[in-house]
């Protein structure tokens, strides 16, 4: 038959050889369909209420009253979708408030909306950086940041995770060598938990005369005197641009990008996930600013929340000997191998709890985990109950 292709070349072949091979190495993926639950800090999954450790909502924002009346007041006044990118027909008023709402939580000149913070980060890096110009970046940066790089055409040096010896090392002997340097950071790190030096990072850019890039999705409404990350109000404005999300602990969707005025004007002109994306729905947007004015005001959620996060790591180390890097909301339970961190999973679902397996290539090969989210909805009791039966899944594999 005319076009026909032989089976060992065929795309259907391809798939079954590529998803075999994924199976075996204990890195296949399932989407699984998660429903709301009436009880704070669970959810349902396959039909039954599960305590759910797997959702960046730290700090309940998503269910708040108020973020919900906002977003619907809007959609009723304003439709549900913006219609066409920002530079169309697609700026609403709305979203200038947001911005300037951003701005003002980071101390920083002005902000920029994208639709999620993976298209903030692969946009804005090529935006600024190009193969005339270099990028350091810590190793285990998010993977929107990587692929920004690698987009960008530009030089990638990897400096050791928070080492920031090796990166002065990097920056001192590369620098020269090329027009313009970025180096870009996460605050909070996404997969250990664990905090970057934010002014000793500025310090160390400002002295090589690299520009600097701070993610704050983990960090942003947790950290900070109001809520505004670990890139404080008084050294905000010494990070050339700083991201974040509104779909963790804001409770909404979509990111942002904080910057000074001048470089908003530029990224206007050439950040194409900016300029070739239809604008943040309205009434979206209006959550996320009600989300932010909650998170600014109740600073209570936020010391709740960091301590239940201590809380945890502290029965991790004293029942089952676990030590946990960083002090975030983000508590690791490090597995090592691929089936175990599975078998983990398995077993936390069977005992009541939602947490999921956190594999190759989100982390670095030998190190799966358990990524254990922990937010304001979830109890002391119920933490003690996760911790004892993870000690329990310890003691059953000897």
């Amino acid at each position: 038959m005319a076009g026909s292709k032989s089976d060992s070349f065929s795309g259907r072949q391809f798939v079954l050889k590529e998803l075999e091979r994924i199976r075996s190495a204990g890195l296949e993926r399932r989407i699984e369909d998660v429903s709301a639950s009436d009880k704070p800090g669970y959810c349902v999954v396959r039909g039954r209420p599960v305590l759910d450790f797997c959702s960046n909502d730290y700090l309940g924002l998503s269910r708040h009253p108020e973020v919900i009346r906002s977003l619907g007041d809007t959609a009723r006044e304003s439709g549900c979708g913006a219609g066409a990118s920002r530079l169309m027909s697609g700026s609403r008023r709305v979203h200038s408030l947001l911005e300037m709402a951003t701005a003002n939580l980071k101390n920083h000149q002005d902000a920029m909306l994208f639709g999620s913070g993976y298209l903030a980060n692969t946009g804005i890096i090529p935006a600024i950086c190009g193969r005339k110009d270099a990028v350091f970046s810590d190793r285990l940066n998010h993977a929107s940041i990587i692929d920004g790089i690698r987009l960008s055409g530009a030089r990638h040096f990897r400096y050791r995770h928070l080492d920031l010896s090796h990166l002065e090392e990097l920056l001192v002997r590369e620098r020269k060598k090329y027009r313009r340097a970025l180096v870009v950071t996460e605050s909070v790190f996404s997969m250990d938990g664990d905090i970057a030096d934010i002014p000793a990072l500025i310090s160390l850019a400002e002295s090589c005369d690299a520009m600097l890039m701070v993610d704050e999705a983990h960090a942003t409404g947790v950290f900070g005197a109001i809520g505004e990350g670990v890139a404080g109000r008084d050294m905000a404005h010494r990070v050339d641009v700083i991201t974040g999300t509104y779909g963790k602990a804001l409770g909404s969707y979509g990111a942002y990008a904080v910057m000074s005025g001048e470089l908003k004007r530029l990224l206007a002109s050439t950040c194409r996930t900016f300029i070739y994306s239809t604008a943040l729905p309205p009434p979206v947007a209006a959550a996320a600013l009600t989300g932010l004015e909650i998170a600014v005001r109740e600073e209570g959620l936020r010391k709740r929340l960091l301590g239940l996060a201590s809380f945890l790591r502290q029965m991790l180390f004293d029942t089952c000997g676990l030590e946990t890097c960083g002090a975030s909301q983000i508590v690791p339970v490090m597995c090592g191998d691929n089936r175990r961190a599975v078998e983990l999973q398995q077993h936390l679902f069977e005992q009541g709890f939602y947490a999921r397996a956190i594999r190759p290539p989100t982390v670095p090969e030998g190190t799966a985990r358990i990524r254990l989210s922990v937010t304001v909805n979830h109890g002391r009791d119920e933490l003690e109950r996760l911790v004892e039966t993870v000690r329990s899944w310890m003691r059953s594999e000897g």
